[in-house]
C-alpha cells in the first residue's frame, strides 16, 4: 500500500471527524441529545481528559490544568511516534493490513489532538448556549481544548431485577460510553491489530513457524539417532 493511499485514508477520517465535531459544537448545547434510533443518540459532551473522561489529576498529585497540559503534550509526542511508524512501515512495504490499522490509529489520535490543542482557542463555552466558531471570547487557550464526543449507543437501558444481590434495582445501560469518529478509528485500528495479528505481521508469524519447524526437526533427528540397541547398550 502506497503512502498517498494511507494519507488519503487519514485525511478522510480527519475530515469526517472534524466536520461532525464542529457541527455538534455549533448546533448543540452541552448535554443536549437527539434520538436517531431507540438504540442510537447524538449526545453532546466534552471530554477534558483521556479515555472515558479520566483526568491525569485523578491519578497523579497535579492540578487539573497541569494534568491537562501534560496529557496534551504526551499526545503530541505520541502523534509524532505513530506518524513515523506509519511512514516507516509504508517505506518497508509492510502488509496492507498493518498499514491500514496504523493509519486508522494515527488519524484518530490526530483528530482528538486537534480538539485538545486548538478548540480552546476557536470556540466559546457550550454551557447553556450554542458555541460560536472563532469566538472573540474563547473558553480556553492553546493546549487546553476539550475533546468533543457525540456518538452514544444505549442499546440496553433497563433495571436489574430486585432479587439480584448488590445490583438489584440499579440501572443497567449498555453501551454507556460516549465517543466520536476519531475514537472509532483508533478502536478499529487496534482491533485489526489484535484480530488479524498474523496478517498484520506476516514475517513474524512466518519466523515463529520456521522456528517451530526447526525445533521439531531437531527433536525428530535426536530421536532417530538413538536406536533401541544403543539404549540397551547404554543400560
Amino acid at each position: 500500500m502506497r503512502l498517498n493511499k494511507a494519507l488519503l485514508l487519514v485525511a478522510i477520517i480527519l475530515i469526517v471527524d472534524q466536520i461532525s465535531k464542529i457541527y455538534v459544537k455549533t448546533h448543540f448545547i452541552l448535554g443536549e441529545d437527539v434520538t436517531v434510533f431507540s438504540w442510537f443518540k447524538i449526545l453532546f459532551i466534552e471530554n477534558e481528559g483521556a479515555a472515558w473522561g479520566t483526568k491525569l489529576s485523578d491519578i497523579l498529585p497535579v492540578s487539573d490544568s497541569a494534568g491537562k497540559l501534560i496529557l496534551t503534550i504526551f499526545r503530541l509526542f505520541a502523534i509524532v511516534g505513530i506518524g513515523y511508524w506509519l511512514y516507516d512501515i509504508v517505506r518497508k512495504m509492510a502488509s496492507k493490513t498493518l498499514i491500514i490499522a496504523v493509519a486508522l490509529i494515527f488519524a484518530g489520535a490526530l483528530g482528538n489532538i486537534i480538539d485538545s490543542v486548538f478548540y480552546g482557542l476557536v470556540f466559546d463555552d457550550s454551557y447553556n448556549q450554542v458555541a460560536s466558531l472563532f469566538s472573540d471570547e474563547p473558553y480556553g487557550s492553546l493546549f487546553y481544548g476539550k475533546v468533543v464526543d457525540m456518538l452514544y449507543f444505549p442499546m440496553i437501558d433497563t433495571t436489574w431485577p430486585e432479587w439480584m444481590p448488590f445490583v438489584g434495582g440499579n440501572n443497567f445501560r449498555f453501551f454507556e460510553p460516549v465517543f466520536n469518529v476519531a475514537d472509532t478509528a483508533i478502536s478499529t485500528g487496534v482491533g485489526i491489530l489484535l484480530v488479524f495479528n498474523k496478517k498484520a505481521f506476516p514475517k513474524k508469524a512466518e519466523a515463529e513457524q520456521e522456528n517451530n519447524a526447526v525445533a521439531e526437526e531437531a527433536l525428530q533427528s535426536e530421536t532417530s539417532t538413538t536406536s533401541p540397541g544403543d539404549q540397551d547398550q547404554n543400560s
